[in-house]
């Protein structure tokens, strides 16, 4: 949800930069997309829509237009004549791509190919059509959570660390500059389960709050649910709490889950996740001026993860006081920053529980 918004306010910046844009649009018709526009507020005379699905037809107006900025919206819903398979096979999908790839560079044009995913997060057809491209974007977002991030899988000409995060309003899709506060502005201090912990979205620090509910189940199998988290990293952490900090769960129903609908699967999130549920399960609340990460290995050890300084420089940004991170970690933070915030290394997650609680 939010391809076409996007990349018509895409399109309508470049227009403004006197840039010829041509979007092509398969599964609208002109009508369509130009009440998206007008909604959008979108008034340009170098932004052309074409509405048509016969590749035939698409490349004589781009031969006519010669536009600098190419935007297909999508490859999967076009045909080729030529190729007898219906439209979004692998057949098509593969000629199209190759057929965009030489007008591209015989007419030096940048194009923009939107593609479908499939229910796994794949690219509906081929996978050849992400090595024909240079850059591959993926836009993810909830149906019922108005954020969208957009981040880099494949990048020729940069790096592929940075991601954006969009809001979406009425007038379209609009940048979130400081995602921290935007993921804990409903956040409730001094509740119990809540943990907040500085996480990474490819180069950016992002602090989210993990909830935990520990409640006694009234089945003979107790339940492991979780919301934004691998489920099964769940359930070793809980095997790991049990075994090394005695933490009988084994007759309680634990569920986890990340405020705000974002979805987290570093590792880093691993002992943020622990002191979530023993702080439901013990029923006292972790001081809500700390933050907390690091991973947990089979050993109940808290071992040491990427880029530390940048996660403890978000809490500081945010106001946070103290910080427990893996003692490895803490070694390498430097003077000035742990004068603006406490940070206290632990080596297990029994010293932890012990930091966190006491």
């Amino acid at each position: 949800i939010g391809k076409s918004t996007l990349l018509l306010q895409t399109a309508e910046s470049l227009a403004l930069l006197g840039k010829t844009v041509l979007y092509i649009s398969g599964e609208e018709s002109v009508e369509q997309t130009a009440l998206r526009a007008k909604r959008l507020g979108i008034e340009s005379d170098h932004l052309f829509i074409l509405s048509q699905t016969q590749f035939s037809s698409i490349k004589s107006h781009i031969e006519t237009l010669k536009p600098s900025v190419l935007i297909v919206d999508s490859i999967q819903i076009l045909y080729k004549q030529e190729v007898s398979s219906a439209p979004g096979s692998v057949s098509q999908v593969r000629e199209l791509a190759m057929e965009f790839m030489h007008i591209s560079k015989r007419l030096n044009i940048a194009t923009f190919l939107v593609g479908h995913v499939t229910k796994s997060g794949e690219i509906a057809g081929p996978r050849v059509l992400e090595h024909l491209v240079d850059v591959v974007l993926e836009f993810e977002g909830d149906r019922l959570q108005g954020h969208r991030i957009l981040r880099a899988i494949k990048n020729r000409f940069g790096p592929t660390e940075d991601i954006v995060l969009f809001q979406m309003g009425l007038k379209g899709l609009s940048e979130i500059e400081n995602p921290s506060h935007f993921f804990l502005q409903e956040r409730q201090r001094e509740s119990t389960g809540s943990v907040i912990i500085p996480s990474l979205e490819g180069s950016r620090a992002v602090l989210v709050e993990a909830q935990s509910l520990v409640a006694p189940s009234p089945f003979p199998s107790a339940a492991r649910k979780s919301t934004g988290v691998d489920s099964n990293r769940l359930s070793l952490l809980l095997a790991v709490l049990e075994k090394k900090a005695g933490y009988q769960l084994h007759q309680f129903d634990v569920f986890v889950a990340i405020a705000g609908g974002v979805k987290v699967y570093e590792p880093a999130l691993d002992l943020g996740l622990i002191m979530a549920v023993v702080s439901s399960f013990k029923n006292r609340p972790i001081d809500s001026d700390t933050a907390i990460f690091g991973e947990v290995g089979l050993g109940g050890e808290v071992r040491s993860v990427a880029k530390a300084s940048t996660r403890v420089k978000e809490a500081i940004h945010l106001g946070f006081k103290q910080c427990i991170l893996p003692k490895k970690n803490g070694s390498g933070i430097s003077s000035d920053l742990k004068k603006k915030i406490s940070c206290v290394g632990v080596s297990d997650i029994g010293e932890a529980i012990d930091v966190c609680l006491r």
